[in-house]
């Protein structure tokens, strides 16, 4: 089946964080376009998919090949070559890109430092280069970045045939091979780049409030409540990091924020309150003076 499809793979050279972002009318394309390794590469494969084509990349990548070889590898045994799109960057920023020559038009793509960016069956051939610049000139973090690459190829036309799902997996420059920095997927939605932009948010948040929690591990509480608090300020509203945020600001003293935030998060689920009674001092010190205080 031709799925129409655009993508970005890209090395953060700053960071060495790796990436891929893919935005498709078709459903559920998390699972079958973005491939990405700690320390190895990205790969995005898409136009008539071989999903097997994302590892087989990645491993001959681990074997030591660049990334031109490894993808030349993996499409010489291909016999549906010629329907494939295949965007590779390698941990060093080396970038290969295969359009197969039966890809449904409009099809192309474009390197540059670090990136390519790959679209097929789009509505302009304008969608691979605009990718392009976008990517080139936006700023922040390689995963707003990669996002802003899929705007600007839907604000060109996108899809012939229109949206549906969409994905955005990271991965750091060393450690085990399963590690993600991000890993967000949107399969069926009407506007699935806003619904990304918006797990991508908190999928930030969340990160800050596991690093409080791993600083609580630590005993180092007023450091974990400042991370509960900015996830807080990330994602507002989320009756999660409200109800953490309210604790960390009753261990910093400031009784009545606590007071509004955890009443905030009870309101939207009453377990808060339930949770709120289970909690000892070694995991929130600022549990018993919001328990005694809503006693009041």
């Amino acid at each position: 089946m031709r799925r129409g499809t655009y993508s970005i793979v890209a090395r953060d050279p700053e960071t060495g964080e790796l990436g891929a972002a893919v935005h498709s009318h078709w459903f559920a394309v998390g699972p079958i376009v973005p491939w990405v390794r700690s320390g190895v590469g990205a790969v995005c494969t898409q136009s008539v998919a071989e999903p097997a084509h994302g590892p087989g990349v990645l491993d001959r990548l681990q074997e030591g090949m660049g990334a031109p070889e490894a993808l030349a590898t993996v499409l010489a045994t291909d016999e549906g070559a010629a329907v494939r799109q295949v965007g590779v960057v390698d941990a060093h920023g080396a970038t290969a890109v295969h359009t197969g020559r039966r890809c449904i038009a409009f099809a192309g793509h474009e390197t540059g430092a670090g990136f390519a960016a790959q679209a097929n069956m789009m509505a302009s051939p304008s969608v691979w280069g605009a990718m392009a610049r976008a990517y080139e000139f936006a700023a922040g973090p390689l995963a707003r970045r990669l996002l802003a690459a899929l705007h600007a190829a839907e604000a060109v036309g996108g899809d012939v045939r229109g949206r549906q799902s969409a994905a955005l997996v990271m991965a750091p420059a060393s450690g085990a091979p399963w590690r993600r920095t991000v890993d967000v997927r949107v399969d069926d939605h009407p506007a699935p780049l806003v619904e990304l932009g918006r797990l991508l948010d908190l999928s930030d948040a969340y990160e800050l409030a596991t690093q409080g929690d791993v600083l609580v591990g630590l005993g180092r509480h007023d450091e974990a409540g400042e991370r509960y608090a900015r996830a807080a300020e990330v994602a507002p509203g989320n009756d999660e990091l409200l109800f953490w945020a309210g604790l960390a600001a009753a261990q910093a003293g400031d009784l009545p924020r606590a007071l509004r935030l955890v009443r905030a998060a009870i309101a939207t689920h009453a377990g808060w309150r339930d949770l709120l009674g289970r909690l000892e001092p070694d995991i929130a010190p600022g549990a018993a003076a919001v328990r005694d205080a809503l006693r009041e």
